[in-house]
């Protein structure tokens, strides 16, 4: 609906543009429902693609992760997240692509791999699904297999959320781990070593997320990393030179923006508020 009256023009058709504002948006609700602090948010790298792994236990998990990552994520969604109206819609304009789960998506494993291979940042929830447990389950290969195949680090990334909910609104902690370059071959048994790497990174942050909160949220943790509240704006990097989304066949809907779909249709409203949007 909204892609349909050609909303996405006001920002460019341009996921790093609109994160800049989705993060400003959100951060303020997310603190109040979803109060959290990061750790370590200076070990993203400013530029250049990679992947991003992280554990997942809650709803709230990929807001958290970008109100406290200072680059634009392209996420790995499940279809169903995507297809609901309107929320599906302004995920997919921040560049989230669908995955359908349980069946091999090679279309959004080349979304994946354009986005890492352009020098976007890559989110993956490397469980593929929200753990029940109160800790990180088994990983699977998607990550490692983007970073080796395209030759770029992965970041691992810990979080504790297990347990929230609207009701239940415990604070949240996100503790960000070193890049990771995985000199590793192409191959089944490469991908597997990579990923029990990544998996054991992940394991570790996500206990000093635990301890974080159990501990108050300290200043430093013991390793020295910094605690804050969200990635100051300043501290962001917006990478608008990059192109927004693949123009090949495979990118269409419902794995992408559905930008194309809709470039030849004028509105005037929307053009109304471009110009409005434009005078600043």
């Amino acid at each position: 609906m909204l892609t349909r009256i050609g909303l996405y023009r006001l920002l460019d058709e341009n996921p790093e543009r609109t994160w800049e504002f989705a993060r400003e948006i959100a951060a303020p609700i997310l603190q109040r429902i979803a109060p959290s602090f990061g750790y370590g948010q200076v070990r993203v790298p400013e530029a250049g693609g990679l992947v991003i792994a992280s554990n997942h236990f809650s709803a709230v998990d990929p807001a958290i992760v970008g109100i406290h990552c200072r680059r634009t994520l392209y996420y790995m969604a499940k279809i169903e997240l995507l297809s609901v109206p309107v929320v599906g819609e302004l995920l997919r304009w921040t560049g989230a692509f669908a995955v359908r789960r349980g069946e091999g998506d090679r279309d959004s494993l080349r979304v994946a791999r354009w986005a890492a291979r352009e020098g976007h940042a890559v989110c993956l929830f490397a469980e593929g699904t929200r753990q029940q447990f109160g800790y990180p389950g088994p990983m699977h290969p998607g990550a490692a297999m983007i970073a080796i195949q395209e030759q770029v680090p992965v970041v691992p990334c810990g979080i504790d959320s297990f347990g929230w909910s609207l009701r239940n609104r415990r604070p949240c902690c996100v503790v960000w781990g070193e890049p990771m370059r995985l000199e590793l071959p192409r191959t089944g048994r490469g991908y597997k070593e990579g990923t029990a790497l990544v998996e054991e990174q992940i394991h570790g942050l996500w206990r000093q997320a635990a301890q974080a909160v159990a501990d108050g949220f300290p200043p430093f943790l013991p390793n020295g990393l910094r605690r804050s509240p969200r990635v100051p704006h300043a501290q962001t990097k917006v990478l608008r030179e990059l192109p927004g989304w693949p123009d090949e066949d495979w990118a269409e809907a419902p794995l992408g923006p559905v930008y194309r779909a809709s470039r030849d249709a004028h509105n005037p409203l929307t053009s109304a508020l471009q110009k409005v949007f434009e005078r600043g």
